[in-house]
């Protein structure tokens, strides 16, 4: 079968579903000349991410259609159950079916490149190149002849983030543009070369650029030029994936949340500490297996924060009968947290029963800070004196203002989010589906 037949064969309808991982729909809507190709698309608009907007937790979302109670992925780090170690949930860990999985129990075939937390890769389906967390490429691909065509392309799983420390911003961005261009190569590549239903890819490295250069945009600062100069290569990828496609494919382009420019890093534990909510063993603690016994509340990132509860956690100190109580103190004073401008931390905090329902509720953190604009919060368990502070970012998630871009004229984004784009894409494949199963509903 030659790509004359892939493409225009009779084989029913296909998606390919680009993934621009942190770019906010205000950035594309704002630079039309920079994004001629996704404003040529049928519907595009501003979609809401999920609770938290942390990308280990976001892409298992949007590849299942399903909240964090139900996939177990709830951030970069979670907690064990009745323990207090931590772990990095890997793509074994996401325990709902992925959109993929879905397709190939149909039938079809899935090639799928480079989406975050899916590592160690499906073998269950044609092709898979794990993305953000895997090891590398050479533990990362599926199959064997995989490895030795993206090898052959340069092709990386990631930026080399630790560039973007430098004040110096130019290895780093050139580091982004080789990658970006890998990327695409192994998209064209496959999107020729594969008989697929589902095509779906994710880029990155647009997340990496934001976040060491979206003030820079933002505030007209040194490499906003630059900034926009990447976004420029990244749409005329996009466009000519786009115009390889024939009619009977659907382009979708998202991100799994939006982004906006960053002042403070907050130090939740700091905060904790501070406040009489958290202590250590010691002197020297760098985890949360170092708290005191007296501890009533600790956090892991991204804004997440747990009850040292009695009969839950090993030491816990805070008895079940007083959960309720506790837990509105807690929320109370982070609804209280303000920066040093005077700003308020918090733009909402979310109980974990109003975030959070499934089979895999029991890990949920008890509270969710979504912050405002400005506030990047962070954990970690080696204390320190400064609660607000800055680091090389610039540029943080934001819940709000993630995209989503469907070439199909019958569709509506209108109050949607991530969970809305799985059901999208399988109503687009003519797959049926139990609504039941997904916490949102196709935009078709």
């Amino acid at each position: 079968m030659g790509l004359f037949d892939r493409l225009r064969g009779g084989d029913g309808p296909r998606v390919a579903f680009f993934g621009i991982d942190g770019v906010p729909y205000s950035l594309i809507a704002d630079n039309e000349d920079t994004f001629e190709n996704l404003h040529e698309m049928s519907a595009g608009g501003s979609i809401d991410s999920i609770v938290p907007p942390e990308s280990s937790a976001c892409w298992p979302a949007l590849t299942t259609g399903v909240n964090p109670g139900e996939t177990g992925v709830y951030g970069f780090q979670d907690r064990e159950n009745g323990s207090y170690d931590t772990y990095v949930p890997m793509g074994q860990d996401v325990q709902a079916t992925r959109i993929w999985s879905r397709v190939d129990n149909t039938g079809g075939e899935a090639t799928v490149l480079n989406v975050p937390v899916t590592f160690p890769p499906d073998r269950d389906i044609q092709r898979m190149v794990s993305g953000f967390l895997s090891p590398g490429v050479e533990k990362a691909a599926y199959p064997d002849e995989l490895r030795a065509t993206l090898e052959e392309l340069d092709y990386k799983i990631d930026v080399n983030a630790k560039l973007g420390h430098k004040e110096d911003k130019s290895e780093f961005i050139e580091d982004a543009h080789r990658t970006l261009e890998a990327r695409f190569e192994a998209f064209k590549h496959y999107v020729e070369e594969d008989d697929w239903n589902l095509f779906f890819g994710v880029f990155m490295t647009t997340d990496r650029v934001n976040h060491f250069l979206f003030k820079h945009y933002a505030e007209d600062g040194e490499y906003r030029e630059e900034f926009l100069e990447f976004y420029e290569k990244l749409d005329g990828y996009l466009g000519e994936l786009r115009s390889m496609l024939d009619d009977e494919t659907t382009m979708v382009v998202a991100s799994d949340h939006g982004f906006t420019s960053l002042d403070h890093e907050v130090k939740c534990n700091v905060w904790l500490e501070r406040e009489g909510w958290l202590s250590f063993d010691g002197d020297d603690h760098d985890g949360l297996g170092d708290i005191a016994d007296d501890t009533r509340a600790y956090s892991l990132i991204p804004g997440r924060f747990y009850l040292n509860l009695e009969g839950r956690e090993p030491r816990g100190s805070v008895p079940q009968e007083d959960y309720e109580s506790v837990r509105a103190e807690l929320k109370a004073d982070l609804e209280g947290l303000e920066g040093p401008d005077g700003r308020p931390v918090a733009e909402r905090v979310v109980t974990c029963e109003d975030a959070f329902r499934g089979d895999h509720d029991d890990i949920a953190p008890d509270l969710v800070v979504i912050p405002n604009d400005g506030f990047d919060l962070k954990s970690g368990f080696r204390g320190g004196e400064k609660v607000f502070d800055t680091g090389p970012r610039n540029g943080m998630h934001s819940f709000e203002n993630a995209c989503l871009f469907v070439d199909d004229a019958a569709a509506t984004i209108d109050d949607a989010d991530l969970y809305d784009i799985p059901p999208t894409i399988l109503d687009l494949l003519d797959i049926e589906i139990d609504r039941r199963e997904f916490d949102g509903a196709s935009l078709v």
